[in-house]
Parts: structure tokens; sequence; C-alpha cells
């Protein structure tokens, strides 16, 4: 398997303040992990590190072969072609369907054939069980179904990595567990999955690693 992460001695800072430091870790291809701490552990801080929402203040760190204390802002966008993050709040645009906001993604990632597009959409959504709500707004749909949108919008550059900051954390315990399943399913399928929780309940029902985010260190847990 190929190293897609790697921090080696890292330092984190955000306003100032060292949120993380000496870090140390390594991720593979198709690694389920979870990053687990309270609020203020640190865990948004390390996933904005690996798009380059945040610079690293200090050691060695490669992502997807970028060398991310050194990557120009130009450069960015290719990386994050590569990854597909998923929001806890969704940030989908209201004023669209479904469809209209994987297309504006397509659009903004240099697609250009309309046909080609709207195929590749309905196969996302298809493949996160939305294939029927591709004409809907955002508020016409529940929760999870925003969330498995978020997802489908997350797999439309078949990305190598998945960042899903708290996906569950909004919704109730069932459609968190369906939304688990289907983020367990996608790296199974050999893309590799870094979630931050709070729940501790999702380790032991899909298993993964465990990194655990307390007093500014990140820690591997057995």
């Amino acid at each position: 398997m190929s190293k897609l992460i790697e921090y080696k001695g890292v330092e984190v800072h955000q306003a100032d303040q060292i949120v993380l430091h000496d870090v140390n870790l390594t991720v593979e291809e198709g690694e389920m992990i979870y990053l687990l701490g309270k609020v203020g552990s640190g865990k948004s801080s390390f996933m904005k590190t690996l798009y380059g929402a945040l610079p690293i203040a200090f050691g060695e760190a490669h992502v997807l072969g970028y060398d991310m204390p050194t990557i120009r802002r130009r450069k960015l966008p290719y990386l994050r072609r590569r990854l597909g993050i998923i929001f806890q709040d969704y940030k989908l645009l209201t004023d669209r369907s479904v469809e209209e906001n994987l297309l504006f993604v397509l659009r903004a990632t240099g697609w250009k054939d309309k046909n080609l597009m709207r195929d590749h959409v309905h196969e996302v959504l298809k493949q996160v069980g939305m294939e029927t709500k591709a004409y809907k707004k955002p508020y016409e749909l529940s929760g999870g179904e925003q969330q498995r949108v978020v997802i489908a919008r997350a797999l439309l550059n078949s990305p190598e990595i998945i960042l899903a900051d708290e996906p569950t954390g909004n919704l109730d315990a069932e459609t968190g567990r369906e939304i688990m399943e289907l983020l367990y399913s996608i790296s199974k399928a050999g893309i590799t999955v870094l979630m931050s929780t709070h729940n501790r309940l999702w380790p032991e029902l899909f298993p993964g690693k465990i990194w655990m985010f307390e007093n500014g260190e990140i820690r591997h847990v057995d």
C-alpha cells in the first residue's frame, strides 16, 4: 500500500496558539480512521491542514505527494480535487436542486461535456441511494438525505481520500448509522476515510484505526 499522508514532527497553530504538537502519523490506501476527542482538541484544525486551509507551522507534511509546508496557493485546487470533503452543516446551495448542486461542482472543477456531467451526477447519486431525489431542493430533504447528497458531492471527482467532519453529528441514531454504513462501504471500496466524531460507538460497529486527540497530541489507540 502507498502512503497517502505522512506527517513528521508537525506543529499546528491556530491564532498564534499551539493546537497540536509533535504529530507523527501515516495514512495508507483504503484505511478507515476515526479522529476522537473533545471539542477544541484539534480535530478540525488537523483536518484543515490536510487540504491547505490551515498552514503547517513546523515539521514535515505530505498529502498525496504535495509538500504542505511549501505548497503554493495556485496548487491547492489540484490537491483539493483529489480529496472529498464532507461537512457537518452540509454547505449545499439552497436555491438549486440536488442535481444542480452537483453540476456546479463539476463545472468548477473543469468538466465541459453536459451529457457526460449529467450521467456522472446520476451515477454518483445512485451510489448513495439518492437517484430519485435529483430534482429536489435541499430544504425538501431530511438531514440524512442532505448528508447523502454531501457524500455524493464528495465522490464526484473520484477522490483518493474522504475527509468527514462530524458527518453524523446532526443526525438521529438510526440515520447516523445509515450514513456510517455508507462511509464504511466507501472505505471498503478502497477510498481512505478520515472521520472526526464524538460517537465512540461507531468504531465498535464499523472497525477502523482510532486516533485520540488530547492535550495537544494525537495518539493511536490499539
